[in-house]
């Protein structure tokens, strides 16, 4: 793997563990309703635990990114990178937030392209 290409799966990996800290553990704070969009504090009090579950496996996808560098396995890279384009697909068409697309499976999809260069 390239400098660049782990620089960009660190990046990948930190936004995962952010999503994890949001959904986990701050997701009925005002800054974490309007980053998601949600529609009120109560709504966000209801789905707390589903959040809870959802910031389990985005700490998941983090791990698996992390771990593929330290044991420079290029396989699990390719592999975590396409469940976090595949998620970011997914989590945009089922939202209907573009930004989700821009946010979670573009940088993916970069750090992708570099295992080309």
């Amino acid at each position: 793997m390239s400098t660049l290409t782990i620089i960009l799966i660190v990046f990948v990996a930190l936004e995962h563990i952010y999503f994890l800290i949001l959904e986990m553990f701050l997701w009925s704070k005002p800054k974490t309703i309007k980053a998601f969009g949600l529609k009120s504090k109560q709504f966000a009090i209801e789905t707390k635990v589903l959040a809870a579950n959802q910031g389990l496996y985005n700490g998941f996808l983090a791990a698996g990114l992390i771990f593929s560098i330290f044991e420079k396995n290029i396989n699990s890279a390719l592999f975590f990178l396409i469940c976090v384009t595949l998620a970011g697909i997914y989590g945009s068409y089922s939202t209907k937030r573009i930004k989700l697309f821009y946010v979670q499976a573009i940088p993916a999809i970069i750090a992708l392209i570099t295992f080309t260069l």
